[in-house]
């Protein structure tokens, strides 16, 4: 906790900081409510009722049933740190809320700057004219200086003296110079628009285009009908796989803001509001519903189906001890037979049989590099938000490369059997795609081992040239082996 020094106070005005959007990036409110419907979504329908008996008794209601780790919400570092000028320069601090007191009172304490906090108590709702009326009752009018970051701090800034503007825009910046004297302005640290695109995770999307290899397997991609039905299958699992990162982000907050890298993430830094991703998710997520069924009733199945084992994934089975790599490959798998079904292309099992080693390989190679990232965690102590301790690292290696190594058993195999005939007429040439496969799998982990690799070894391919290389010859094995 800061010690204040004793250097004599130059400004005698209070100066009263508004918490949620300005002390810190994100609102205790929502906060909570997404740890509530984290635990259990069906708490929507009390948080309703709650709701319509006034925000302070939702607040109330929220605060009581959730608990929040002030140490990990995401502040405003550089407004902390004015703040901690005023108050080495002995400068009273106050916290004013709209959120539970109780709340406020936990945050303050961990930054160890105010010399008081206001907050709702489950009677009186701090916000708007009942803030402004509270602050000039203690101080009055004109007798303190405020820093928010909202529309709403307006009304308070009319009975400032100095207003402090915090993470807005210039037109409330400019509203508020007109209702007290300008102060400090604190611009946003990022851009919302450019936040959003990025929780929609669009470099993640490439993992769609699993969904084209059935047609391209079966030779019949060039095929207009065929072409038409995968590209709609493909958008439609954009939609649904962005709808899940929104949705997974939300549940898996607070481990994100333990981890080095997740906690740039837009949600858990801050720089995205959580009330957001509360409607988009959903929203992107009933779009990608409805698309589907338009395009085949097989096809929304293997759609729907997808999106409940993601939703399962992201709610609990993440935090289970491989049965989450299991989930993982196999939702790779699922897009393999979501092309089968958009096309109606024919089944393969070798395909399938093939999907199920690579993407379990693929999977505990993600694991590998996020578990062996992880530093802080010490020797037999899981991994936040995960089941795996330090000490996994060597058997989910072992698994990981026998998964990859079987995969091209399964290519070999398929080389030799009677299905490949009728495609290809070389099909003993096919064996050469073995050796490549072989060398990208075991670079692939040799380079998650050397910690030069991205948490995601599919994004990492899409940056490495070698991968690149691999993939070309293995087009150039294909087109021999087609004759």
């Amino acid at each position: 906790m800061p010690v204040p020094s004793i250097t004599p106070c130059s400004d005698p005005f209070p100066l009263c900081v508004d918490l949620d959007g300005t002390l810190i990036k994100t609102d205790l409110s929502w906060e909570s409510l997404v740890r509530l419907l984290r635990h259990n979504p069906f708490w929507i329908l009390p948080v309703l009722f709650w709701r319509a008996r006034g925000r302070t008794h939702l607040n109330q209601q929220l605060a009581r049933r959730t608990a929040l780790d002030s140490a990990t919400l995401p502040y405003h570092k550089p407004f902390v740190a004015f703040l901690q000028e005023q108050k080495n320069a002995g400068r009273k601090l106050v916290l004013v809320t709209a959120s539970d007191r109780d709340l406020a009172l936990a945050v303050a304490k961990h930054v160890g700057l105010f010399d008081e906090v206001l907050g709702s108590d489950g009677k009186t709702n701090l916000c708007g004219g009942d803030r402004l009326k509270v602050l000039t009752d203690k101080f009055g009018d004109r007798g303190f200086d405020y820093a928010g970051n909202s529309p709403d701090d307006l009304h308070i800034w009319r009975g400032a003296r100095e207003a402090i503007v915090v993470n807005a825009g210039r037109s409330l910046e400019n509203q508020a110079g007109r209702c007290a004297k300008p102060g400090r302005v604190f611009a946003p640290e990022s851009h919302r628009l450019r936040s959003f695109f990025q929780c929609l995770r669009p470099h993640q999307w490439v993992k769609n285009l699993i969904i084209f290899v059935p047609a391209v397997a079966a030779h019949r991609l060039a095929e207009p009908l065929v072409l038409w039905r995968e590209s709609w299958a493909f958008l439609i699992f954009c939609l649904c796989a962005s709808g899940v990162y929104i949705v997974n982000d939300l549940a898996d907050l607070d481990a994100d803001r333990r981890h080095p890298a997740k906690r740039q993430r837009p949600f858990a830094s801050g720089d995205l509001p959580l009330q957001a991703g509360l409607v988009a998710g959903p929203l992107l997520l009933i779009a990608g519903l409805f698309l589907a069924a338009q395009l085949s009733w097989h096809f929304a199945g293997v759609a729907a189906l997808y999106l409940a084992l993601t939703t399962s994934y992201s709610w609990r089975v993440k935090q289970l001890v491989l049965l989450d790599v299991f989930f993982l490959a196999g939702l790779y798998t699922i897009r393999l037979v979501a092309g089968h079904a958009a096309a109606d292309v024919a089944y393969s099992s070798w395909l399938l049989m093939f999907s199920m080693f690579i993407f379990l390989s693929l999977a505990l190679v993600k694991r590998y590099v996020e578990l062996d990232a992880t530093q802080p965690v010490a020797s037999g102590e899981s991994l936040p938000g995960r089941g795996y301790t330090l000490d996994d690292l060597a058997v989910v290696t072992s698994l990981g490369t026998s998964s990859g190594y079987l995969a091209a058993l399964v290519l070999a195999l398929y080389a030799d059997s009677q299905q490949v005939m009728i495609l290809y007429a070389h099909p003993t040439r096919l064996l050469l795609v073995c050796p490549l496969l072989l060398y990208w799998i075991s670079r692939m982990w040799l380079l998650a081992h050397r910690r030069q690799m991205h948490d995601d070894p599919v994004v990492f391919a899409l940056k490495d040239p070698a991968s690149y290389v691999i993939a070309a010859l293995a087009l150039v094995v294909l087109r021999l082996a087609t004759g």
